[in-house]
This record gives structure tokens, sequence and C-alpha cells, in this order.
């Protein structure tokens, strides 16, 4: 029988010679309370709940129009639209700087013109991560403590506000965190098989490593570095096996490798053909560092983390703790997943866990090199930009933090088992008590008690971050769109529209437009023509100031007669032209 382990402790695989003598041993019942991989009958639960969560989730977002509060979330949608509804459809109309595979899986159902009007079409990919996801954190944690223990961690990490949120839009963390949490599982598993000399299981898990390494690399930039960093892993771990088993499993690694490899490769091959530059994604008018430049003001001072590896640090792991904890808690959180990393680093196998920290030296890197800045309210400039990117620790600190606790609870479980009891109880409802802090519940309840919301302090009251970052953010941009939408309803009478629709396509989504109608910069085949002269080529032009099209505008007014000026606070003006030169499908 092999040795039980309490909770805590890490699970390490025992070294097995044969498949024949291990099936030959007299299979004895496992203790309920020891570390052992997660079975079926525990992972089903799991992902029931999850999507009963998720589901909840989603009828809270869609009842009260939040699914399309971030600008990325629709410009998402746009993306996963445009490949088959646009002038020149196709996967050139997947851009250069987004990774594709989101954009890939809402595919199916962005077709749906209410689906993509309301968001919901890009709901279903990012809810079925939510649910893989929950169910690969406890299948993670189970590798590290006992039952109890991995649905601590597991409900911790799935009823975070904020996981939630992303889960019912267009936006891409959910689906990354699921593909970071099973990377590691797989790794974990193939490590250990590595180990034990189980030839199947390894050849199976290292294939499996290089697919997930694939989507990931496909996913998030974060995940190239997530995804080399497994390998790697798996790598050492193939090269100290027995002789045999990198004979028998050496077929396996070179695919995984292939695989691995590949994703860049052909991100790069992509953005060489239709791009013209295989570093688009880095250096392209679209890409983090043209954008930074093209909204910081000129002669301002640098933004704060710019070269400054310890602010960024600072800032990340701020945002990280805010994202996953309410109030000021996060420190203390923070804390106790440091030490139940601590706990992990001590077990070889369990070090593998590690690599869930790994967005933070990436996030560091790139807030203080990288072009991707990093603002929140708890800090200078004490604004919203990208907060959401602190869930991306969420894993760690819920599955080492697990760790940590299942140490105390050992503890004292050692001196009396109803302290243990007890403090595993207490555990459960700080979660839940988390849960409802960051959702601002008890701010709302003292309120209504003093009768008066205005002396609640701002801190009690908080709605989760990532969400309010979405309102902050959305409050000039969402009704700026939605009244264009409707101007440009008013005066289209058919043909065809010349809008840049870089930043607000959200205005042909309200509209419910075709895309295919649309002469925009992204179709630069058609664009670099209209340029030259907008009234030959199109029979409503819509210049916001500034933009591509009103700069062409600008330089070739002949043929255009101006119907309506558009302002709001906080967005550019909106000029909507006619074409006299045009007259089948001109505007009303």
């Amino acid at each position: 029988m092999p040795p039980k382990l309490t909770p805590g402790q890490a699970l390490s695989a025992p070294r097995t010679p044969s498949r024949r003598r291990r099936s030959a041993a007299p299979t004895v019942p496992r203790d309920p309370n020891s570390v052992y991989p997660a079975t079926r009958d525990e992972l089903t639960p799991i992902a029931l709940a999850s999507l009963i969560l998720a589901f909840l989730a989603l009828l809270v977002s869609a009842s009260r129009g939040w699914m399309l509060l971030y600008g990325d979330a629709v410009a998402h949608l746009g993306i996963a639209r445009r490949i088959f509804d646009a002038r020149y459809p196709g996967l050139s109309q997947l851009g250069g700087v987004w990774l594709p595979l989101p954009h890939l899986l809402m595919l199916p159902f962005v077709q749906r013109l209410d689906w993509w009007q309301n968001g919901v079409a890009g709901a279903w990919p990012s809810l079925a991560a939510y649910v893989l996801g929950n169910v690969g954190c406890y299948a993670l944690a189970r590798k590290l403590v006992s039952p109890t223990w991995a649905f601590a961690a597991t409900a911790f990490f799935a009823l975070n506000p904020n996981l939630l949120y992303l889960s019912t839009t267009a936006m891409n963390e959910p689906l990354f965190l699921a593909l970071l949490l099973w990377s590691i599982v797989v790794a974990y598993e193939a490590v250990a098989a590595l180990r034990a000399n189980k030839l199947g299981t390894a050849s199976a898990r290292m294939i499996a490593s290089g697919v997930l390494t694939l989507l990931m690399v496909f996913t998030r930039y974060d995940g190239w570095i997530v995804g080399a960093a497994i390998w790697l892993v798996l790598a050492w771990a193939w090269w100290r096996s027995e002789a045999e088993t990198r004979r028998a499993t050496r077929w396996a690694f070179i695919t995984m490798t292939v695989i691995a490899v590949a994703g860049p490769l052909l991100w790069f091959a992509y953005n060489a053909k239709y791009e013209g530059d295989w570093l688009d994604f880095m250096r392209g008018p679209y890409s983090a560092k043209a954008i930074e430049k093209k909204t910081t003001p000129l002669g301002a001072k640098p933004r704060r983390g710019w070269h400054n590896p310890f602010w960024s640090l600072m800032a990340y792991t701020r945002a990280a703790q805010v994202d996953a904890v309410a109030w000021e808690l996060g420190f203390g959180v923070l804390i106790t997943a440091l030490a139940g990393s601590y706990f992990a680093a001590r077990h070889k196998l369990a070090r593998i866990t590690l690599l869930l920290w790994l967005p933070l030296p990436f996030y560091v890197y790139s807030i203080s090199w990288g072009s991707v800045p990093l603002f929140i309210p708890q800090l200078y400039p004490h604004s919203y930009y990208n907060s959401r990117y602190g869930i991306e620790l969420l894993p760690a600190l819920a599955l080492f933090t697990a760790l940590a606790l299942a140490w105390v609870e050992r503890k004292l479980r050692a001196h009396s088992t109803k302290q243990a009891d007890g403090f595993f109880l207490v555990v459960l409802v700080a979660i839940v008590f988390n849960t409802f802090a960051m959702m601002g519940i008890f701010g709302t309840m003292v309120g209504r008690v003093l009768g008066n919301d205005a002396k609640v302090p701002t801190w009690l009251k908080a709605p989760p971050l990532v969400y309010q970052e979405g309102v902050v953010n959305a409050s000039t941009r969402i009704p700026f769109e939605f009244q264009l939408s409707k101007e440009i309803q008013r005066l289209y009478g058919g043909g065809i529209i010349m809008f840049d629709t870089t930043d607000h396509i959200g205005a042909i989504q309200d509209a419910g437009l075709p895309l295919k109608s649309l002469i925009s910069p992204l179709d630069s085949q058609s664009f670099d023509r209209a340029r030259q002269q907008p009234a030959r080529y199109a029979n409503l032009i819509v210049a916001l100031e500034g933009d591509p099209v009103d700069k062409a505008v600008i330089a070739h007014p002949e043929g255009l007669t101006e119907i309506e000026v558009l302002c709001h606070t906080g967005q550019p003006c909106a000029k909507l032209y006619q074409s006299t030169m045009l007259t089948g499908g001109a505007p009303r």
C-alpha cells in the first residue's frame, strides 16, 4: 500500500517497475483525506456546479447589459464577425496583433446578428472556458492537497466576481486561465509518468502538452512564455529519465516539440503574409507600442512604471490582490500564497506548479519595457487601465494559499480534530464572505441601515475592480456609439459606408449593418483606393476627428456634402458626409 499523505503534503509519485506487477497488486481503498489524482467522481460535481454558476453569471450580465462594457470585447466580436462578413472575408481578417484562437472559437456564434449585437456570441466560449478552468483548478489542487482543501481552492477561484464577470464577455482571460491550469496538470502528469516509466501515459501527456501550448500561444502572449517554460521542464524530465524510457517516448517528445514550436512560427508567417511584417504584432500600427505612443500626449512625462521594474512589480501584485480579494485582505492572501509556494518548492514533483507564478515576471517586464500600462485606483495615477491582467495570478493565489492553510490544519489536527474542522469551516465562510465583499454587497447593506449611502466608505461599497473599469471606460464610449449608430441608421439608404472601425466598430454593431458594406482601413485594398477620392467610392462617409477617414476627407473634399456633426464628451467629434457623385443607394 502506498504511503498515506496528509493534507498539505505534495504528491510524490513512487516508481513502479512494470505494468504487470502493478496490475497484479490487490486494489486497496484510498483514504479520502489523502493526496492523489482527482477521480471522475470528484470532477463531475465540480463541472456541474461550475455550469450552474456560469449560467447565473450570464443571466445577471445579460440582463444588465454588461457584456459589452469593454471596448476590447466589442473589438474581439468584430474581428470574429469579419471572417465571414467583410469586403474581403477570410482568415486575413484576423488581424496581426490579437491572437486568433478566441476569435475562431466565437466564429460559429457571432454570425447570428442578435448574438453579435448583444455580446452573447463571445460569452459562450468564455463560459465553457470558465467551467474547464474550475475543473482544471480542482484537478491540479488534488495533486497538492486533500479533497477538502482542493474544494476550498476551487471555490476561491470559481467564486471570484471578476472572473465570473469576464466569463460572460468576449475577453480572453478565462480561456487563458483554463489553458494555463490544464497545461500544468498535464505537465505534472507527464513528469510523474516519465519518472515511473509509464510509457503510454508519458507519451500521451507530452503530446497533449504540445497541443495545449499551441492553444496558449494562439490565445495570449504570456502563453508563449508559459509554453516555453513547460517545454523546458518536460525536456529536462525526459532527458533525466531512464534510457529505455527515452527511447520509447522519443517520437512523443519530438511531436510535442514540433507542435509547441509551430504556434509562434505560424503567427510569424501569418503576420509576414497578411501584414507585411513578421513582427507586426510587436511594432505595427496596432501594436501595444504604437497604441501607447498614440495615446500619450506630446511632451508628457513617461508613465509611472516605465523602465522601473520595482514599481511594475508593486503595481502588478497590487492589481492581482485587488482582483482576487476584497479590501486590503489581499496582502494576507499574497503572503500566505508565498508560504504555500515554499511548501511546493520542497517537493521535486510539486515544483512544477510554481509555473503558476509566471504571469508575474511577464507582466513586470511588459509594464516596464513592453508598452503595457497598468493602472488601478489604489495607486497613482488612481485610474483604470488593464486592471484585469492581475487576475492571471488568481490560480497561484488560490492553490498555494490552500496548500499553506492545509499545512496549518494538519498542525491543528495533531492536537484537536475539532479545532481543525473549525478552522476549515472558517476558511469556507471567509471565501463566501470575500465574494460578497468584492461585489460591494456589505456596503449596500450598511447604506440601507444608515439610511444614507453617502456615509458609506467608498472601499466598502466598491464593485469588482475589473467590472468597475469596464463601467468607467464605457461611460462615454457606449453613449457615443449608440448615438452614432442611430444617425447612421437614419442617414444610410444603402450602398457603401466609409468608416474607420478600429476604435468604434460598436456603432456598426449597434446599427446591425453588414460589415461587407464598409470601406475601412482594416481592408487596406479598398481603403487605399477610396482615400484618394472618398465621394467616388462611398455613399456615406463617417469621419472621426483625426482618423484616416477624416484625413482623406480633408485632403479630397470634392463631391462631399456635410450633413451631420456629432460630438460627445470624452470622444472625438464625428462628421457625416454624403456623396454627390454616387446616386444608387445614396444616403437619405
